[in-house]
Order: C-alpha cells, then structure tokens, then sequence
C-alpha cells in the first residue's frame, strides 16, 4: 500500500494498493519535492471517471511505469471533487498547452509547483517515455524548462485575472437580442441542445433560456427548449428504468451517455424540469423529476440526510470485469425472454433497433416520438400503453438489481448538497408535496449539524462522521441559495439569517479587490495562481451564484452594499461578454435588474397557503417573502395588521398599497 491508504476519498483509496508511491496534496510532501530536487507529477480524476480507471489499469498498476514513476518524481494524486481549487489551477495550465482539458488530469511540475507539462489521458508507453525525457531534459538543461515554467506561469496568472467594467453604471435589457441570436446558431433543432457531441446537458443554459422566452413570448426559443428537455427525457441518457441522469451523452441524439451519474446533474436537472412543469405542466416533465428523486433517494441519500456524490461508469459484467455500461445495456435474448409476447411493442417504444443499437450486440433503451402518438399507431389507448411501459420497466428493474452494481462514490460535498436542496424546493413549489420539503428540510438541518462551524464557516466534505477541508466559495454559494429558497417556502426566517452570516464571512474571508470573490478562502495555503470561477459551465460559476445571493439578500435585508457589489460583478461580466452560453447564470441575474423584476409580499395568517397557490404558476421576475405573523425582516417589517390577510407588490425600496384579493396581486403578475 502507498500512503493513500490514510485517506478517505474513494478515488484515492481506488489508488492506495497501485505499485506507484501515491501520495496526497499537502505541504509535506510539496518541501520533499524541494528537498529532494524532483519534478512532481500531479494526477488528477474522480472515483465515477471511466478514462481514469482506464489509464489507472494501464499505467498506475504497472510495476514498470511505476519503477520509473518512484525512482524520478515526486507522486501527488488528487480527487478534484475534494480539491476542486487545485483541479482548477492545473486545468488552466493544460487548456493553456493543449487547447482542450478533461479527466483524468496529469501535470509535471517543478519543485515549487509550476506546470511545465500535461494533458488528460496517455497510453502507457507514451506516458512512460514523456516521463524519462522530462526527468532527463530537467537535470540536464533545467534552464530551459525554468524558462518554460515562467511562461506558462505567466499565462496562467493572465487567464485568472478579472476583466471589469468599472465604467459602467448601466447596460440596457437591448444587449441580450444580439446575444440571443449568435447562441441560436449553436441550436441542433432535431434532438435539442447544441449541435455537436460530446452533449452535457448544462441545465443552467436552459433556465436561462426559458426564463428569457417567456419573459420575451419567444415561442420559438420556448419549443426549443422544450425539445430539448423531451429528447434528453427520452433516454439513453436518462434512466428510464430506475431513473436519474447520466454526466453526458456522446453522441447527437442523447442517446449513449458516459454512464457516469452524478449528484450535481441530477441536482440541477430536478430544478430544470420543475421550472419547466411549472411553465408547460407537461406529465413527462413531472415523471422525469419523480424517477429521479426515486433514482437519487435509493442509491445516494445517506441515513443521516446528506447525498452521496456519484455512481461510477464502470460495472462488473457477466464475466467478472469492469465495463462501461455493463449494467445499463441490454441484448435482445434478454429482452425477448424478459418482454415476451409484447417485445414486438416494446421493440417500437424503446428502439431495439439500428437507431438503438450501442457497441457490439447490446441496446441503450430510447424513446423517438411520444407515447400519444405510438398508442394512436398501433391501436391501443394511452392508458394500455403506459400501464404496459410502467410494467416493462419494473421488469427490467428487477431483472437489473440482479446485476453487479456500480461503484459508489459516498463522498459527501457540501456545494452538491445545497444544489439537491435546491432541488427539493424546486420540486415542491411545483407539486407541493410534502415529502419534497421534509427531505429539504432533512437535508439543511444535515449540513447545519455536520458542516457548519460556529464561526459561520463551511467545510467542504463530510465522511466517516466527520467533515473536512474549508470550504470554498461553490459550498458557500450554493448554501446560502438553498437556504434562501428554503425560507421563501416555509418562512422560517431561521435559513434567511444563516444565508447572511455565510455572506458576510464570504466578504470577510473570499472578497477582494478585484470586486469578485477567490474561489479559495484567505484560510488556505496559496497555490500558484489564484482562481476566480467566472465562467458558467455544466455547475454555474459560484461568483454568478454570489451575485444572485447577494442581489436577493439585499432585497430582503435593505442592504445597499450587497445589491451594488452584485450589480457591479454583473454589469462587469455582461459587459464582456463574447460567447453568451458560458455566462448563463450571469444573464439570469442580469434579468434580475430588469424593471419587470418585482417582490412579492404576501402576510397574515392565509400568507401561506396563497403563496403555495402563487408557487405553482411560472413567474420567474418575483422575490417572494410572506410571512403569517409580524417580521423584523426588512422587506417585511411594518406590513403585518391583525386579522388581515395583505398583499404588496414592492420595487426599488417602495411598496404599493396593499390589496386583500390574492387573484388581483396574479393577475398584475401575470
């Protein structure tokens, strides 16, 4: 065993018994490499990683490749999921040298930590023979890798800096047309999404989307998104068996993903699909969501109330090796003898056929056209024929959990769980069923006894009973959202006030002169270059989160500071913007300084029930507070009267009068 056998990490363990001398990120063996005078190699993947698992078997389990790992470096193994701060600084070295980045992540470093060489994956010889030749270049002519170092150093530290807009005091809503209209270029209009593959599916990009068309009666950008959400719907990439998303589909048609299911995806596309229901009450949308807390509740919710992280891509298969896929794909032997008589129907609903052929002689299920429209076909009412689709898949369910399941990654990250939070609310303002907001309200309580320190500070990950690692700006961004939506459905004022105090320790400890927030607290040990998260990618960058935080906050609270900080981080970002997909959630809070952006107070004692009632319609323009008895919270205070149930409409610190006719305060809404 190497020393990762001390972690708890599951991608580290899957590394502790590997030949190579792994060692973990910290000081420690950072001074060994200066001590010693040797290049650090730097890996980094995640436990669900199917190319990981790949190169681990062809390179980090080989005695050969390991002889010439331990004689010549200094070994580091990170899982980015834990270290996402160190992932992210690497990253931008590789992006820097070969264009593209992905996992698994392996840099060469000098002593000091500088990068002078990487990519992703490496085939075992040419990894091996990149190795020796850097070992050799470095002791030879080291003038000339120093040389290399400072330059990328360079790089790195330019990419990293902020670009502002101090100038700008205002940016008008006209901006977005132009914007709008260079991403429809990107559209594939068969299958949804972007015309190209891999596909992730970037839930961000389609609330923003949705939000923008209905604010806009864009008909066109409103199908488009909800193609979108059909075809991805449709499988394979979601699991119409057991329910939950795989990370992304390689193909166009969404068909074969990379098996891979992870928490933050789920997370995210629950959130989607509620919004979406609340838009079109489409039932698929609604079966999505229920097939999924299904999928998350059975496989990663903890007894404690948290979420694990992720299953692995890989499975044992019949003959007792890891496979990708192993577990989800099917041939038809086993669906003829499973379906019976009805393989013929079934064969039309899930296209056991060339368009749902994968590798070899195995199928993906996916649907291509709606279940109205296949029962209309073959003479058959919708109701037989969902009842016959409900019936097939509890059969290959059951068939399923006979199998070698994959790996579990029972990490527990603070930022997913306030995404699942998220999630949970989302799915209750659409349903309000209860079950949604008792497992919210498990989930919060969970990270307030196991993550949340006394000096309103969060730690990243919790395992083994314990939680571990400061956290880092996404833990605290994503937090303070779940929080907040968790107060605008119960009122508990308690959630509201802990998203202040986590925002107030973020300007104490992540905000700087820059005007954004380091990903990093001043906490932590400095790495190479710091890191600013700016960009929206398949996790919305946690400075477009802080943004909405704050911009919400300062509603609620009165606070000046908050709504200008947020202003100015919005404004400098919208006003650089090149390529409109990579800066969703930016755009969402740049709707937000719309003037049809609006806050909703609902108070007295039927406060609640009519805000349930508000909850269930589409209005994504309001900030919602109601409240059954008096607040002291600002956007409250003052409004309570004694046996009256009122209702205001407020914006830019001014309320109008208040109405008692719930339907009126809809209707000027809507």
């Amino acid at each position: 065993m190497n020393e990762l056998s001390n972690e708890s990490s599951p991608y580290l363990l899957q590394h502790a018994n590997n030949p190579v001398h792994w060692k973990p990120w910290n000081d420690l063996h950072l001074a060994q490499a200066k001590k010693e005078n040797k290049l650090i190699v730097v890996s980094i993947g995640y436990s669900a990683c199917h190319w990981c698992h790949v190169m681990e078997h062809e390179s980090f389990e080989d005695s050969e490749v390991a002889e010439t790992m331990n004689k010549n470096f200094i070994n580091i193994k990170i899982d980015r999921e834990e270290r996402p701060d160190i992932d992210a600084v690497y990253m931008k070295a590789v992006q820097i040298m070969t264009s593209r980045g992905g996992w698994p992540l392996n840099v060469v470093c000098l002593p000091d930590g500088r990068p002078i060489w990487g990519g992703t994956y490496f085939a075992k010889a040419e990894w091996t023979e990149s190795l020796e030749q850097l070992n050799k270049l470095y002791h030879t002519n080291p003038e000339k890798i120093f040389d290399y170092a400072s330059k990328l150093h360079e790089g790195i530290e330019s990419i990293s800096l902020i670009k502002t807009a101090e100038d700008k005091t205002e940016i008008p809503q006209s901006v977005l047309a132009p914007l709008l209209a260079k991403w429809k270029r990107s559209f594939d209009l068969d299958f949804g999404g972007y015309a190209r593959a891999p596909k992730f599916m970037m839930p961000n990009n389609y609330e923003f989307l949705l939000r923008y068309a209905h604010q806009n009666n864009d008909q066109e950008l409103l199908d488009f998104v909800n193609l979108t959400l059909t075809k991805m719907a449709y499988g394979g990439l979601f699991d119409t068996i057991e329910g939950g998303f795989s990370r992304y589909s390689v193909d166009l048609k969404w068909h074969i993903p990379h098996f891979e299911k992870m928490l933050y995806d789920n997370a995210q596309l629950i959130s989607l699909y509620a919004q979406a229901y609340r838009k079109t009450k489409n039932s698929l949308y609604k079966e999505v969501i229920e097939k999924t807390f299904k999928f998350l509740e059975n496989n990663l919710l903890s007894e404690n109330g948290g979420f694990y992280c992720a299953l692995d891509a890989d499975s044992l298969n019949k003959n007792g090796k890891l496979e990708e896929g192993a577990f989800y794909s099917w041939t038809i032997a086993e669906l003829t003898d499973l379906i019976g008589d009805d393989f013929k129907l079934f064969s039309k609903v899930f296209n056991i056929n060339t368009f749902g052929h994968w590798e070899h002689d195995t199928y993906v299920l996916i649907q291509t056209h709606d279940l109205e429209s296949l029962a209309f076909a073959e003479g058959i009412s919708i109701e037989e024929l969902q009842s016959k689709k409900e019936k097939w898949e509890k059969t290959l369910l059951q068939t399923r959990n006979k199998r070698p399941r994959p790996r579990l990654d029972n990490k527990i990250l603070t930022s997913w769980n306030g995404l699942m939070l998220t999630a949970y609310v989302d799915a209750y303002r659409s349903f309000g069923e209860s079950h949604y907001l008792k497992l919210a309200e498990n989930n919060a309580n969970f990270i307030l006894k196991n993550l949340y320190n006394e000096d309103n500070s969060l730690m990243h990950t919790f395992q083994n009973g314990k939680g571990s690692i400061n956290g880092y700006l996404e833990d605290y961004c994503f937090v303070i959202q779940g929080f907040i939506d968790l107060y605008q459905v119960t009122s508990d004022e308690k959630w509201l006030r802990k998203s202040k105090q986590l925002a107030d320790f973020c300007f104490e400890h992540f905000y700087d002169d820059s005007g954004f927030f380091r990903f990093t607290s001043d906490r932590d040990s400095k790495l190479i270059a710091p890191h600013y998260e700016v960009e929206d990618n398949v996790i919305p960058a946690s400075n477009s989160v802080m943004a909405e935080n704050l911009l919400v906050l300062a509603k609620y609270f009165a606070n000046d500071h908050y709504l200008e900080v947020s202003r100015k981080m919005t404004l400098s970002i919208v006003a650089n913007i090149d390529f409109p997909s990579a800066y969703s959630n930016w755009l969402q809070v740049f709707l937000n300084y719309d003037s049809n952006f609006k806050e909703v107070v609902l108070i007295g004692c039927n406060s609640k029930v009519e805000a349930e009632k508000l909850n269930l319609t589409y209005i994504p323009n309001i900030l919602m507070a109601f409240a059954e008895s008096d607040s002291d919270i600002p956007l409250l205070a003052g409004k309570f009267q004694p046996n009256k149930n009122l209702f205001y409409i407020c914006q830019n610190k001014t309320c109008s009068a208040p109405k008692s006719d719930f339907s009126k305060i809809i209707s000027n809404l809507a």
